[in-house]
């Protein structure tokens, strides 16, 4: 039987950068291994660490397209979508969504990490 989910792991060009990237937005710490570069984690942070490996010639996906798919999102609770999106934005995300402002009785926004791929803010 499986015991945990041990990681989420994202792929992208350069493995420090999304790592610093998902660490300052979640309140988190880079954990590098010198003898692997191309794998880093985030821990430290209340929920399953996340991955950052580096993939040669990593293409982002294409959100909302489907040319090149998304085929994973995470999404994150806050509670306060403006000051929360403020912060993403300053740490190196973009907007790709502002659903909440699309869509009545929606609470979430969709964004970019620095690597190109989307997660969402949901407000609880």
């Amino acid at each position: 039987m499986i015991r945990k989910l041990q990681a989420v792991a994202l792929d992208c060009a350069d493995p420090v950068r999304l790592a610093e990237f998902y660490a300052d937005l979640l309140g988190g710490r880079v954990v590098a291994n010198p003898e692997d570069p191309g794998w880093v984690e985030v821990h430290g942070f209340e929920g399953t660490p996340l991955a950052c490996q580096r993939v040669d010639g990593y293409r982002p996906p294409e959100w909302p397209g489907q040319e090149r798919p998304q085929q994973i999102h995470l999404d994150f609770d806050v509670d306060d979508l403006d000051g929360e999106e403020k912060r993403a934005l300053a740490l190196g995300a973009t907007v790709l969504e502002r659903t909440d402002q699309l869509r009545p009785g929606v609470n979430w926004r969709i964004y970019a990490d620095p690597a190109g791929h989307p997660f969402c803010l949901c407000l609880h």
